[in-house]
């Protein structure tokens, strides 16, 4: 609890700040571990995914 009293006597830093930089962390760290972990061939049927229906 000391460290989170610590980091908001900072000025200009709050809680919820502190609290979605967390939370964009986590989301990063989880998708960057996906794209290492996925399977290859996945990856290509992903991107070849035609954008436009009408081609």
């Amino acid at each position: 609890m000391k460290f989170i009293n610590y980091l908001e006597s900072i000025s200009g830093i709050s809680i919820f700040g502190l609290s979605s930089l967390l939370i964009f962390s986590v989301i990063f760290l989880l998708v960057l571990i996906w794209t290492i972990k996925a399977d290859k061939k996945l990856i290509e049927e992903i991107s070849n995914i035609p954008l436009d229906k009408n081609n």
